[in-house]
This record gives C-alpha cells, sequence and structure tokens, in this order.
C-alpha cells in the first residue's frame, strides 16, 4: 500500500492516470498538487524535495508538459521539469519510482513503415522533441533515482485539448465549420489517453523494470486524414475539410510516425485496448 504523488492531475493525460490511481487499491493516498502547492516552473529542488520529505510517496509520476511556445518555455517545461523532480526525488524519496512522459517526437523522422524501436537514435526535429529528448536522457543519466520515461505517440480520446489537430478539428466542427487545418496527409500512431494512462500506472509499479526508455503507442500508423474523417463520421458533420493551414510545428517535418510497442508488452505488461474509432467516438 502506498503514497503515490502525481503532478498534472488535471490535465488531458493526468485526468485518466488519477482516475485509475484513485481505484486502484495499491495506493493509499493520492495526492496530486497544483501550481498553489508548488509551480514546477519557479519552484527550486529544495522546496520540491520538501514537498516530497512531507509526502514519503512510492511513486512520483509527471503528467506535465509544454506542447507550444518558445525554446525557452519548452525546456523549462519539459527538461526543466523533468530535472527539477529527478534532483527532488534524489534528495527526499530515494527509494520512490519516478515516472515522466516524454513524446515520440523524440525519435524525429524514420523510413515509411518503419516501427520506432527505443533502441533507434534519436533525432528530433522541432525544438518540442528536442526538450522532451533531454527530459528522457536526463531519465536515463539519473542512476541514483529509479526512474521511468514514457514515450507517448499521438494520445487522442475523451478530453482532448486544441493543442491536438483532432481537438482542432472537433472544436471546428462543433462550431458548425469551416474546418481549416494543416496537411493531413502524414502517418501517426494514435493511442487511446485511457492506454496511456493504464501505461503510467502499471509503470508506476511494476518491480524492477529492465528499462529506462519505453514506447506507449498502438503499434499501428494511421493517416491523420482518415482519423478526421473518422471524426466526421461520429459528429455527424458533413461540411468542408479544408489542408491549407500551416504544417504543426511539433511534427510537420515527420511524415511517419509508427511505435513498436514490444518493450511496453516486456516490461509493463501493457497492451493497448481501445481502437481509434472508440477514441474518437468519446472525444465526441
Amino acid at each position: 500500500m502506498s503514497t503515490v504523488v502525481l503532478f498534472g492531475a488535471t490535465g488531458f493525460l493526468g485526468r485518466q492516470v488519477r482516475d485509475l490511481l484513485a481505484g486502484d487499491e495499491r495506493v493509499t493516498r493520492l495526492l496530486c498538487p497544483g501550481r498553489g502547492d508548488l509551480d514546477l516552473l519557479a519552484a527550486s529542488p529544495g522546496e520540491a524535495a520538501g514537498l516530497l520529505r512531507e509526502a514519503r510517496p512510492a511513486a512520483v509520476l509527471c503528467c506535465v508538459g509544454r506542447m507550444s511556445g518558445g525554446y525557452s518555455e519548452l525546456f523549462r517545461g519539459n527538461a526543466g521539469v523533468a530535472a527539477l523532480l529527478l534532483e527532488a526525488v534524489a534528495a527526499a524519496a530515494p527509494r520512490a519510482r519516478f515516472v515522466r512522459l516524454g513524446s515520440a517526437a523524440e525519435y524525429g523522422p524514420a523510413p515509411y513503415g518503419h516501427a520506432h524501436h527505443e533502441s533507434d537514435p534519436a533525432r528530433p526535429t522541432s525544438p518540442y522533441g528536442i526538450s522532451h529528448l533531454a527530459g528522457t536522457l536526463l531519465v536515463e543519466q539519473a542512476r541514483e533515482v529509479d526512474g521511468l520515461s514514457l514515450r507517448v505517440f499521438n494520445p487522442v480520446g475523451p478530453g482532448i485539448s486544441a493543442d491536438n489537430v483532432l481537438g482542432r478539428a472537433r472544436d471546428l466542427m462543433r462550431s458548425g465549420g469551416p474546418v481549416e487545418l494543416g496537411p493531413l496527409g502524414a502517418m501517426r500512431d494514435f493511442v487511446d489517453v485511457r492506454d496511456v494512462a493504464e501505461a503510467v500506472v502499471r509503470a508506476a509499479f511494476v518491480p524492477e523494470p529492465a528499462e529506462r526508455v519505453i514506447n506507449v503507442g498502438s503499434g499501428r500508423a494511421v493517416a491523420v486524414r482518415e482519423a478526421v474523417e473518422l471524426l466526421a463520421g461520429a459528429a455527424g458533420f458533413t461540411g468542408g475539410i479544408h489542408e491549407g493551414a500551416p504544417a504543426s510545428g511539433r511534427s510537420g517535418a515527420v511524415p511517419w510516425s509508427q511505435a513498436d510497442p514490444g518493450r511496453a508488452r516486456e516490461v509493463l505488461g501493457w497492451r493497448p485496448r481501445f481502437p481509434l474509432a472508440d477514441s474518437i467516438k468519446a472525444m465526441w
């Protein structure tokens, strides 16, 4: 029975993790500090350590991340938060498991048809991907901390925000259109947010994981256009869908992205449960 500290419990991914932990019999106490308790962008390692020293957690989970902004904002929101919490865990809760959420953007481009394995070279093409790769490298190097970095591919499902192309499409369809998006020909590995949450909880409790970096994806690449069309069908939207907006700065230079989820199966015993069509319906 354990105390778990979860940062980012009100976000798209964090809400699902919180809900799973709230019903988990292994968790005796769930603490979800907000910005008023500890501002991860402004706090010192000592302040973060003070919070953890009082909580005495068995696991510290970070579902906090920055998706947009300038170089400094992205690095502080992704790599900076990872560095802060790694220092705090090492100082105040050295026996705790630390889990952070990384991104498929850490890999960068791949040949068409290739499934990214965790051992593949990481060559991110955007500041967003670079900032997450830095966070993952910190977890790999911090051997004094029992840490895992989960490389999440393209999460979809209930609660998705307009920071995501499908979230933007949903909001535009709800307003009656027109739906103006960027190019939709890229292939993406969509994974349900509820499946991501299950992977996070498994990572929090799996004993002595043999690896520190783990892909969380469906193992199937789908054209973004196909996902948008599924959304239109679920919404009963019959208006026009146009692709004239600028490409995403996070992944516009990556036409193909697909996970090899084998390590997640082997280390976490995790498999995705929700097909894309169910994720799309839950979004609407």
